[in-house]
This record gives C-alpha cells, sequence and structure tokens, in this order.
C-alpha cells in the first residue's frame, strides 16, 4: 500500500500523511499504481458532474468538470504542457530544447497550448450528451495516468543527469505497460462497451504517436513531456464520444 498512497499524494493534492521510510523508494515502486489513480480521479470527477448537471446546464457543468481535472493534480500536468510546448515548438536543436523547456517561465507556445487543450477538453465535454458522457468522463483522467506508464516503459529518459521523473524511470517494465493498456480496455468496455473499447484504442494510438514525436525531438522523454502526454491524452475520449454521437 505503501507505494500506492506515495504516487496518490505525488499525483493528486490529497493532503495524505507522508508514509514511514523511504520515500523515493515507495516512488520507484508506483508506476503500476498510475491507473488506479486515473481511475479514482475519474469516479471522482464524474460524480461531480452528475451531481452539477442537476444545477447548471449541461455546458456550464462541462466547464466546472474540466476545471475539477485540473484541480485534482494541482496543474502539475499542464505546467508540463506548457513546458513541453515552448521547448519543441521553438525550432531549436535537442539541447537547447531540453534547456527552454528547464525554463520555469512560460514562453507564446506554452500559453497557446495551454489554451487548445484546455478549450478542446471544455468544448468536447460540454457537447456530450449529458446522458452519455458519464463514460468519458470516467476516461479521461484514467488514459492520462496510463499515458504516463506507457512513456516510461517506452522512452529512455533524455536527460543524462535525470530529474524529477527518474524515480519512476528506474523500475518500470513491459508488464506494467500491459496492465495499464488492459485496465484502462476493460474499464472502457465495462462503462461503454464497444465505444469504450475505441476510447481506449484512440488513446492508446494517441499515447504512440506523443511518445514517437518526443523521441524524435529529444530522444526520450522528461517530466515535462510526462504532463504533456496525459494533458493530452486526456482530450482523446471525449472527442471519441463526441464523434460518436454525431454519427447516430
Amino acid at each position: 500500500m505503501k507505494p500506492f498512497l506515495a504516487v496518490l499524494r505525488f499525483l493528486t493534492i490529497l493532503p495524505l500523511p507522508a508514509c514511514k521510510g523511504d520515500e523515493k523508494a515507495h516512488l520507484s515502486r508506483s508506476v503500476p499504481f498510475f491507473p488506479l489513480v486515473g481511475l479514482l480521479i475519474g469516479l471522482a470527477v464524474a460524480t461531480v458532474d452528475s451531481a452539477l448537471n442537476h444545477l447548471f446546464p449541461p455546458a456550464l457543468a462541462g466547464v466546472f468538470v474540466v476545471i475539477a481535472l485540473i484541480g485534482a493534480s494541482g496543474g502539475l500536468h499542464l505546467d508540463g504542457l506548457a513546458d513541453t510546448a515552448d521547448g519543441f515548438f521553438s525550432s531549436r536543436p535537442r539541447d537547447r530544447i531540453l534547456e527552454i523547456m528547464r525554463d520555469s517561465r512560460t514562453g507564446p507556445m506554452g500559453v497557446v497550448a495551454l489554451v487548445c487543450v484546455i478549450s478542446m477538453k471544455i468544448a468536447a465535454v460540454a457537447s456530450i450528451e449529458v446522458g452519455r458522457r458519464w463514460a468519458a468522463i470516467l476516461l479521461m483522467p484514467l488514459a492520462g495516468r496510463c499515458a504516463l506508464v506507457v512513456m516510461l516503459v517506452l522512452l529512455p529518459y533524455a536527460r543524462r543527469e535525470g530529474g524529477l521523473a527518474t524515480v519512476f524511470h528506474q523500475n518500470r517494465s513491459m508488464p506494467h505497460m500491459a496492465l495499464a493498456v488492459a485496465v484502462l480496455a476493460t474499464v472502457g468496455w465495462l462503462s461503454a462497451g464497444t465505444e469504450g473499447l475505441v476510447m481506449a484504442a484512440v488513446s492508446f494510438a494517441g499515447i504512440l504517436l506523443f511518445a514517437a514525436f518526443t523521441y524524435a525531438r529529444i530522444g526520450g522523454l522528461t517530466g515535462d513531456t510526462l504532463g504533456a502526454a496525459c494533458e493530452i491524452v486526456e482530450v482523446l475520449p471525449a472527442l471519441v464520444a463526441v464523434a460518436a454521437s454525431q454519427s447516430i
């Protein structure tokens, strides 16, 4: 339980007490629990959405849903998205990209990325019929945290000196990725049948594409690219749900 509690405290804003022992050792064994953290966030936010739809129009409830998704992690992954966008779209060589990503200041491309991703989430969630969007909201944070696992397993660390995510990179393995994908597919099937499986498949494809893009740009991952992957992939289940509703 200590690795799970450690990563739950790391990936969310829950004020959990620190576990006894070596915190880094607990976090290094926590990668298999990333999907569980995402699932718990999804259950909480989907429940919030169900309650809000009794008080507000669906579009406004959708805004609160996205705020809740951001608030659950304290904006941790959005910071990574902004830094990644500033670096990747700077048209600089690899080493300079890594320097830009390490800069705590947010540049124009970072702001654009934040606006685009948050706006897309709000528009997508608000566009899904109230009776059908529970599954999409459930899968959004789950897909995002599964993206973290896939990235960790597939990519080497880009910085020779390591970084914030090094502790998670030490003990990752292919079975961790298989477990994450299996959880995503199972929850997708149980929550929305075939449509849920499509959400899971599109999310996994999105993770692989972003992993390939990241490797092409900097030869591996950093903590910032993990955050970016989480935020980008979170959008995909909602987009699939919108596309499915349009085809009905």
